[in-house]
């Protein structure tokens, strides 16, 4: 084997998609050491995505003061790649819900700082922003990043204010007149992997909102809110955005990502796979190695291991997949879809509360064990 490219997900709760590609670049070197490989860790658009752009593509991360999920300042950052010509912003490293601890509350909460992390890359004349979506502790429906971009809300007293998830009900009307016109000559991509839409039983509210805190009456009052933004914006803006796939992401900031900065939303992994170029990566690789945590029917919707797939059998390249764990529903579709094989790490009938102690451990015996196959088919 001559080159090798690592690509997978992370196995959620266990191993980082960094450290999963230090254990394959490891054993690769020791069975196939003229090998060259190629790591591409993946994150879904939340915490660590900025890392894993960085590591994958080298580049810069650039430190900000913004506002924190409770309008108080805070050190965040983003990341600059592709030399300076795009930032990559992940809006978890100021609206996430790390950040808020045993603060939770989605009424408050706001995305104004992921506006001022906007701001601040296209000072420095970025030609494209990728935003990544995951983790967030806010549902303003974005109102707070475009708040911050010069967009102008007001009451039904024609007050101007910055609406947080408690008073999205509250906007009357929406002026984007102000909006910031260096934005316009911005390429914006937000990386999307949910597809519900703003409001209703399966909208921001009602499916994210309890895990940010929200309880029963406050999810309606979310619900409410946003549901609002909508009219208002399909009225004042000229946009219904109420049926968009994945405009409910993080609080329906997919959906003011949409409305306020012009967005695209794309899978996740479409946009690791265009910004790094994999297919020019993998024209040449002998195997591709991916993987996530668990493969099953939910898998085949697109994500990590899927969208690697169809890329590489396009190409006629290999795909190996490594997984914490495998469903038989969908294995034959992943199979169709360009997967090669599929092995799962995990050596002995465990529960995951024990067996995700030996991830690690299972990762490497199980990568070894692979390429000790490979060598000696190559005989």
């Amino acid at each position: 084997m001559k080159k090798a490219v690592f690509i997978p997900d992370s196995f959620k709760g266990t191993l980082s998609s960094m450290e999963i590609c230090g254990i394959l670049r490891e054993k690769t070197a020791l069975h196939f050491p003229g090998c060259k490989t190629v790591s591409i860790p993946v994150a879904d658009g939340g915490e660590g995505s900025v890392d894993c752009f960085l590591s994958a593509l080298g580049g810069e991360k650039v430190p900000v003061t913004v506002k924190n999920p409770f309008f108080e300042d805070m050190e965040s950052f983003y990341g600059l790649i592709d030399g300076g010509r795009t930032a990559v912003i992940e809006m978890a490293a100021c609206a996430g819900l790390p950040l808020v601890e045993n603060r939770r509350d989605p009424l408050r909460a706001t995305t104004y700082g992921v506006g001022q992390l906007i701001l601040d890359a296209v000072s420095r004349g970025v030609g494209k922003i990728i935003v990544g979506l995951g983790g967030s502790a806010t549902n303003d429906g974005g109102c707070g990043a475009a708040a911050a971009a010069g967009v102008v809300f007001r009451n039904a007293d024609g007050e101007a204010f910055v609406p947080t998830g408690g008073t999205t009900a509250d906007i009357a009307s929406i002026d984007l007149s102000g909006r910031d016109s260096r934005l316009e000559a911005v390429e914006f991509v937000t990386m999307c992997d949910i597809d519900n839409p703003m409001y209703g039983p399966a909208g921001a509210a009602h499916v994210f909102g309890p895990q940010k805190g929200a309880d029963p009456e406050t999810v309606e009052r979310l619900d409410a809110g946003i549901r609002n933004l909508c009219g208002v914006l399909k009225r004042d803006a000229g946009l219904d955005l109420s049926e968009t796939p994945g405009g409910g992401a993080a609080g329906a900031m997919g959906a003011g990502m949409v409305a306020f900065f012009g967005s695209r939303l794309q899978m996740g992994i479409q946009t690791v796979l265009d910004t790094v170029g994999f297919d020019r990566v993998i024209a040449d690789a002998d195997m591709v190695f991916t993987g996530e945590g668990k493969l099953d029917s939910q898998s085949l919707r697109g994500k990590v291991v899927i969208g690697v797939a169809r890329r590489a059998k396009a190409l006629g390249v290999p795909v190996t997949v490594i997984a914490g764990g495998a469903d038989d529903a969908g294995i034959q579709e992943a199979y169709d879809m360009g997967v090669s094989s599929v092995f799962t790490i995990n050596r002995l009938p465990q529960d995951f509360s024990v067996s995700r102690n030996y991830s690690a451990a299972n990762l490497g015996y199980t990568a070894d064990n692979i390429l000790r196959l490979l060598k000696s088919a190559r005989r």
